[in-house]
């Protein structure tokens, strides 16, 4: 976003991303915390679903990215870590995630470093 850009937030509660085809594209911030990742996950990977027919069939879904922020205590508690990994790796450019970690001890892992932020 940058100054003055309109955004819509929701915070808890039943919410899905549903784009129909036709549908203007969105790009799309999700936040989570903790185990607060399971409803945002189902969205990445209906994303992921979207992009992949997309370009497999060439459907008529207009979509923009998706950036996930995802925090907890360490990386261990990072939940879907390795698949969130996956789909970056799968989409890149359309799907990104931030994690961040605020009580990491420990190393952290190579293949997380570079979307590693916090302590």
């Amino acid at each position: 976003c940058t100054l003055d850009s309109e955004v819509a937030l929701r915070v808890g509660g039943d919410f899905f991303f549903d784009p129909q085809p036709g549908d203007s594209p969105v790009n799309l911030v999700l936040i989570a915390g903790g185990v607060g990742i399971n409803p945002l996950f189902s969205i990445l990977l209906h994303i992921a679903d979207l992009h992949g027919y997309q370009e497999g069939k060439g459907n008529r879904h207009k979509l923009g990215t998706a950036k996930l922020y995802y925090s907890a205590k360490n990386t261990s508690e990072l939940l879907f870590k390795k698949n969130i990994l996956g789909l970056m790796k799968a989409f890149p450019g359309k799907i990104t995630c931030c994690f961040h970690v605020t009580q990491q001890h420990s190393q952290i892992c190579k293949e997380l470093q570079p979307h590693i932020t916090g302590k």
